[in-house]
């Protein structure tokens, strides 16, 4: 079975039986459940959504399937085309929309696709009103318009260059600096959008780009999870060319990682240390992340004396806690930046900006940027349990075993100690506890991660 429903959307793999994958049906049901919503709580008739999706093979499909269902209920439509998730982001209020949908499975493989949905500030809808619209899908309680009410159709085709003007204008993005470096990069941009968005940013600073993968065909060359053990060819591609350094995006570019000028990856958790590293130290405040991402962001907040936060894991939890903070900078360790000043959603664009502004100002090269941060290793394992063991209870006996620690029970049960941290979490798809572990060396992570595996049978 494989089609997903959540609170943030759907997703699922193209073809199959209905309720089972992500069909035809599936697409126009989800939609008008969405689209239904939305008319429910807005007091105003003419509504306005913008869609914009990636280069992934069903797109197109996708796309003509949830475009003609908005304008069946009397919804107008604004289709950005080929796009990015946080170009849509930045496109909904700029456009006065109501909300928005983006047609991705992000780092998912080539048969998968999914709409996620947004409100009228560009952001993720949160989980009561996922809620809300999966209870709508399930009844199917549509009421279409009339013939003389369909909603109206336009298309925009000028939303990357507003989304990279609008990076241009910030700030700290200090466009002179870039220009003055007259930067090599090598793009990998697994042949989606990146492919069209990166290098027109990459172009307005000055830079020289050499593109890997950036034909926006959906025909993904490796697997598009920005991965080490993914990203040979750019690795190689970076050391060929004598280039300063490479940029790997996801197909929907909110995940940004890094390879150094040796053809080493930069870690993907310190795509956001970095870029934090350079605004906390031009602007004392408060850095975010999640509760399975690197200490390092915390150590680097420290040294500024800044303070640092954890939320529960997921995007939307980390812009939840950023607005309560009011955050300077803040995401995910999966290489997701999110930059307040310019919107609350993952924007690998504005990463590129940050990060080329932290570079030229430092006046390093990338390898050398990347020895100045705290060495960390990160250990992922999981335990399966039999379906009659209660995960909950188990969690809380862990909590207790470690109450000398300091624990976190946001999501799951974190463990800090002083040279390393445990973070348990229950899937929400099968019988079993993930386990997150981080220490100074891999080989301490993963014994950590034994350990637990370990003790945790001890309590079963």
């Amino acid at each position: 079975m494989s089609l997903i429903k959540s609170i943030s959307g759907i997703r699922g793999t193209i073809g199959g039986k209905v309720n089972d994958n992500l069909t035809p049906l599936d697409v126009v049901k989800f939609a008008s459940a969405f689209g239904t919503w939305l008319q429910n709580n807005k007091n105003k008739k003419n509504l306005t959504l913008v869609i914009g999706r990636d280069a992934r093979i069903s797109g197109s499909m996708v796309n003509s399937l949830v475009c003609a269902t908005l304008q069946g209920l009397g919804i107008n439509v604004i289709d950005l085309g080929l796009s990015t998730t946080p170009t849509v982001e930045i496109m909904v209020p700029e456009l006065k929309a109501d909300g928005g949908i983006i047609l991705t499975a992000s780092h998912n493989p080539k048969q998968w696709n999914a709409l996620k949905l947004l409100n009228e500030k560009g952001e993720f809808i949160n989980g009561e009103n996922g809620a809300e619209v999966l209870a709508l899908a399930e009844n199917e309680d549509f009421n279409y318009a009339e013939v003389d009410d369909l909603g109206k159709y336009e298309t925009r085709d000028d939303a990357f260059d507003i989304h990279i003007q609008q990076i241009l204008d910030l700030p700290m993005v200090d466009v002179e600096s870039i220009k003055a470096k007259k930067y090599k990069i090598v793009l990998d941009a697994v042949n989606s959008t990146g492919g069209i968005a990166i290098p027109m940013l990459l172009d307005k600073l000055g830079c020289e780009t050499i593109k890997l993968y950036c034909e926006p065909n959906g025909q993904f060359p490796h697997n598009p999870e920005p991965l080490k053990e993914h990203l040979e060819d750019i690795c190689e591609l970076v050391i060929k060319e004598k280039a300063d350094f490479g940029v790997v995006v996801d197909p929907d570019v909110d995940r940004l990682a890094l390879v150094d000028e040796k053809g080493e990856m930069f870690g993907e958790e310190y795509t956001l240390v970095a870029v934090a590293d350079y605004l906390l130290k031009n602007k004392n405040g408060v850095a975010i992340s999640n509760l399975s991402s690197s200490r390092a962001l915390r150590d680097v907040a420290q040294t500024h004396n800044s303070e640092y936060f954890a939320s529960a894991v997921g995007e939307v939890n980390v812009v939840n806690l950023m607005k309560e903070k009011n955050a300077v900078i803040g995401g995910e360790g999966n290489g997701g930046i999110i930059y307040p000043e310019l919107h609350y959603g993952r924007d690998s664009l504005v990463g590129v900006a940050l990060f080329l502004t932290h570079l030229a100002k430092e006046n390093k090269t990338v390898s050398e940027l990347r020895a100045g941060y705290p060495s960390y290793f990160m250990g992922k394992k999981k335990i399966e349990l039999t379906p009659e063991i209660n995960v909950d209870d188990l969690l809380t006996k862990m909590e207790k075993e470690y109450q000398n620690e300091e624990v976190s029970t946001v999501d799951g049960v974190k463990m800090d100690f002083e040279n390393n941290w445990v973070h348990l979490r229950k899937s929400n798809t099968e019988p079993i506890i993930r386990i997150y572990t981080e220490a100074k060396s891999q080989e301490e992570a993963d014994r950590l991660g034994d350990d637990m595996i370990a003790k945790i049978r001890s309590l079963i």
